[in-house]
């Protein structure tokens, strides 16, 4: 899936940035959550998802973060994520998913009154 090949390139700038620079995890999370995940989601709300492509984002992105806190545990990454505010992409999919469904119905209705139908 092109979305998780991604990631994997983005993953090296970002690994370079905390080793270079010295950025802190909050830094790097929120560059993450504001720049890279709206590029990765971007109208994947349109589509019916399989869930193993969905699955798939969030192990590329689970990764990604086991790498950013030097840690396999999947708990102490689950912690870090809510201590965070992070989502997974899975919960953000299912948000924007939500979101474009109402937008859609409401447009739907709106032209059926419009046009009588």
């Amino acid at each position: 899936m092109q979305n998780v090949h991604f990631i994997g390139r983005l993953m090296p700038y970002l690994v370079k940035l905390i080793g270079v620079h010295g950025a802190s995890e909050e830094v790097i999370l929120q560059l993450l959550k504001s720049k890279c995940m709206p590029m990765l989601l971007y109208g994947l709300e349109c589509f019916a998802l399989l869930k193993s492509d969905v699955k798939c984002i969030d192990f590329a992105v689970t990764r990604f973060l086991m790498k950013l806190f030097r840690t396999s545990h999947i708990d102490i990454i689950n912690d870090c994520r809510s201590n965070f505010s992070f989502m997974l992409a899975s919960e953000m999919i299912e948000i924007r998913k939500a979101k474009f469904e109402g937008k859609f119905n409401f447009i739907c209705n709106s032209l059926r009154y419009y046009f009588g139908l």
